[in-house]
């Protein structure tokens, strides 16, 4: 008789907790600066590198000889370039170049880190191998490494992805690793084997969601330092090839003609500038998010 309201209370007091959970993580976010300005930069660049196309009246590649070097004004809002090209046209295209790129990165780094340090914390045998082929990487300047890859696979959109991809992977699967480590010890994983648990199901299941904090953390800086690398390798003329538009190339035509027309040099230097601080603050942000040792009313206070 009495099953009915007992369900209906269990179920208004579940919608309750889900409410008040939902009101808590909401002011955790506001209370987090980083994370709110961060996370209102980086959705201003990716509105403006996927809206921004369609709001533009010019072409990215359209060259006119006549209005090259054309200092900002009214026809072109950010000048023009060595070509005549519209310049905020194609920031707004590099944008979407850039970041795409940055992006690509920061998930393929994230997705190979985490299967290698997983599998390295794990298995004692496979660390050995594994980390030492890390550390070999790890070693070599990550902007050398991505030089002296690009000089053997050739200029393009994909290798850049590739050879950062390898730059980054490394240090990523550390970090994978140093968090899996802790996890592999704790009581529950030996408690999951001795009931018949499959390895592969203890690392998936158990060990793996347990790195997913510091994980994101550093996909947001691999983020983007990947944008800056991908910008520093197209500026060095191994990156992203003329004509297509990133910030990176960009920077490397307005070296040419710096004390003429500089600002080919100050708006994709800007928008690197916000784009980096943006995804810096983000992962700050989200650091501290996801700790739950982090008292957020000392730290308002403070």
């Amino acid at each position: 008789m009495n099953t009915i309201p007992k369900k209906q209370q269990v179920a208004e007091l579940s919608k309750k907790l889900k409410k008040e959970q939902f009101a808590l993580r909401f002011r955790r976010f506001k209370s987090n600066y980083g994370l709110t300005i961060g996370s209102f930069i980086m959705l201003l660049l990716i509105a403006l590198a996927v809206f921004g196309p369609l709001l533009v009246p010019y072409d990215p590649y359209e060259m006119k000889v006549s209005e090259r070097l054309l200092p900002p004004g009214a026809n072109h809002l950010l000048g023009t370039d060595e070509f005549g090209r519209d310049l905020l046209t194609r920031i707004i295209y590099g944008a979407g170049v850039s970041m795409s790129v940055g992006l690509i990165v920061a998930l393929t780094s994230s997705a190979f880190g985490l299967i290698i340090g997983l599998y390295a914390s794990y298995y004692r045998w496979l660390d050995h191998i594994l980390m030492r082929i890390c550390d070999g990487l790890y070693a070599i300047p990550g902007v050398l490494l991505a030089i002296a890859l690009m000089a053997a696979l050739g200029a393009s959109v994909f290798n850049v992805i590739v050879a950062l991809t390898i730059v980054f992977t490394p240090n990523t699967a550390r970090i994978v690793r140093s968090a899996a480590l802790a996890v592999r010890e704790q009581t529950y994983i030996e408690a999951a084997l001795a009931q018949g648990a499959s390895h592969t199901r203890v690392i998936w299941l158990h060990i793996a969601p347990n790195t997913i904090s510091p994980l994101l953390v550093q996909t947001s800086f691999v983020f983007a330092e990947a944008i800056i690398s991908e910008a520093a390798l197209s500026f060095l003329g191994v990156g992203i090839p003329a004509p297509e538009p990133s910030w990176g190339n960009i920077l490397q035509a307005g070296k040419l003609v710096i004390y003429k027309a500089w600002w080919m040099v100050v708006f994709p230097g800007v928008m690197i500038i916000l784009s980096v601080l943006g995804l810096n603050l983000l992962g700050d942000g989200l650091r501290d998010y996801l700790d739950p040792r982090v008292n957020w009313k000392q730290k308002k206070s403070s």
